[in-house]
């Protein structure tokens, strides 16, 4: 593993801290492996640089990723003399079958026990998953997301996994031993866990991997539901689902489908506007207009506005006569 040297952490420090408005809440993040796994005097070296920014005040907190069963009280200790405020775990899974056939090397209750620890020792806590793994399900990523809720998760991220060059699950997806999720089924799993984290009160900072140069020129890319703006469909889906009841309205209103299309006077005289809270409008409007071109099946104009006193996916649609 490639280990920066200080000087070059401290340079991504402070070129980031350069990008960021003065009296903004700024954590340092340690990501892309298994922090607690590397050797101790390492660990405190990162954490101590990170904690200078700490000292002048321009950087709130750390956090970091590692795995598991990397973690006990001592570590525990450790991360809490040097600011460490938040620890993401990777569990990926909650089902045991799954993290066999995946070859995670830990158990559920290897999660369960760490996760334990962690807010016992006054940390937050972040329970990263992945969707699609051998063996997975979608009642098991279900099960899966309610069991980070009530182990005290207060953040989490969605991955749909993905076959990447060289690695085992290469080999056990060109063996014919693993089928990947299409990217419409990633889709559809990831909406329902969403559903289940918002309703927990789970933060959800991240769903689908960060595009890497690997992934958009697909050198590193076997298979796999990777798109660049995987989040922006999972939330165009949740609004398709909630706009949907507009569309059945309508239908209702005029008795049948079918006269919703011919009659005269009907919807090609009408002008839907729909309020949504602040700051969904993009997602409302859907992928690429996705959302709005199914409700222009049905009106002649449809404007998308926000308003201040909706939240969440609650919406008002008003119809006018054109």
């Amino acid at each position: 593993m490639c280990q920066p040297a200080n000087e070059e952490v401290v340079s991504i420090i402070e070129s980031r801290l350069a990008t960021i408005a003065k009296g903004s809440e700024v954590e340092i993040g340690f990501f892309g492996g298994n922090f607690t796994g590397i050797d101790t005097g390492l660990q405190e070296n990162y954490l101590s640089l990170a904690q200078d920014f700490i000292n002048k005040g321009v950087v709130r907190s750390i956090r970091l990723s590692t795995r598991p069963d990397y973690i006990d009280n001592s570590t525990l200790k450790l991360l809490k003399r040097y600011g460490v405020r938040t620890i993401e775990l990777g569990a990926q899974s909650l089902d045991d079958e799954v993290l066999i056939k995946s070859g995670r090397g830990h158990t559920s209750m290897d999660v369960i026990n760490a996760s334990r620890l962690i807010l016992e020792s006054g940390f937050e806590l972040g329970l990263q998953m992945m969707i699609g793994l051998p063996g997975d399900s979608l009642e098991k990523c279900l099960a899966t997301a309610r069991m980070i809720v009530s182990l005290g998760a207060s953040n989490t991220r969605i991955y749909p996994t993905l076959v990447i060059k060289d690695t085992a699950l290469e080999a056990l997806y060109n063996s014919g031993g693993y089928q990947v999720l299409t990217l419409p089924e990633a889709v559809e799993w990831t909406k329902e866990v969403v559903k289940i984290f918002e309703a927990g009160n789970v933060r959800i900072l991240r769903m689908g991997l960060h595009p890497s140069e690997g992934l958009l020129n697909g050198e590193s890319l076997v298979a796999g539901p990777f798109h660049v703006s995987f989040g922006e469909l999972v939330l165009s889906s949740l609004w398709e689902e909630e706009l949907a009841t507009i569309l059945k309205e309508e239908v209702n209103a005029c008795e049948a489908l079918k006269q919703v299309n011919a009659v005269p006077g009907n919807h090609r005289e009408k002008r839907l506007i729909v309020e949504v809270p602040p700051g969904q409008v993009n997602a409302a409007v859907g992928h690429k207009g996705s959302n709005k071109a199914m409700l222009s099946g049905a009106f002649k104009e449809v404007k998308f506005r926000e308003n201040s006193m909706l939240a969440g996916r609650k919406f008002k649609a008003l119809v006018e006569l054109i």
